[in-house]
């Protein structure tokens, strides 16, 4: 009897620790790297070298963040460098793009189609994708598109990443971008979300 309490007691601790954790595919997959993958706000635009958001982040997670952001990339552009992400054997995708098109006045549909594809490839080559929301004004469909998508495919969503950055220039480097303080708010926000995940 005593064993029966033990294992039901246990069954339900598990359960209070994960019931808000949502489900994400290809957890604990056999990749090695962690891969960002973005626009100007990836490759830290605005900051100093060692300054970029995947710096601090590799710093919070003690191992590299490969970084693979690319100034002023477009969500729909995005995919013809997937081949160059898979060939990282990566473990998890950070997927940040959305912005470009935003204020270029691209289609929102055709980013977001783009990044549903990045997901796919990412979550088809065995590793867990991570879908970066930038927020910031005028972006809201953005991250309401976004989040349901994360949703709907298991990946992880990290929500509005330049919200109390965008309007604060003690964090920004000029109009759009932050500055190295700014940046590892951002660091920062993106490991609270993906934390749960690592191994």
């Amino acid at each position: 009897m005593k064993k029966w309490i033990v294992l039901l007691l246990a069954a339900g601790a598990v359960y209070y620790f994960m019931k808000d954790t949502p489900a994400v595919k290809n957890v604990n997959n056999a990749g090695s790297t962690v891969v960002a993958f973005g626009d100007s706000l990836t490759a830290g635009y605005g900051a100093p070298k060692g300054e970029a958001y995947p710096d601090f982040l590799s710093k919070k997670i003690g191992r590299e963040v490969v970084n693979l952001g690319l100034s002023g990339e477009t969500a729909a552009h995005a995919p013809s460098r997937l081949a160059h992400v898979l060939e990282q054997n990566p473990y998890m995708v950070l997927i940040e793009f959305g912005a470009n098109d935003y204020m270029q006045g691209r289609s929102m549909e055709t980013a977001v189609a783009a990044v549903g594809q990045i997901v796919d490839a990412v979550q088809q080559a065995g590793a867990i994708a991570v879908i970066i929301d930038t927020g910031g004004p005028g972006m809201g469909r953005y991250t309401q598109a976004y989040k349901e998508m994360a949703r709907q495919k298991e990946a992880v969503f990290v929500p509005e990443i330049l919200k109390g950055i965008f309007n604060k220039r003690q964090y920004k480097s000029d109009m759009v971008h932050p500055n190295g303080a700014g940046y590892e708010i951002v660091a920062e926000r993106v490991y609270q979300e993906i934390k749960p995940y690592l191994k």
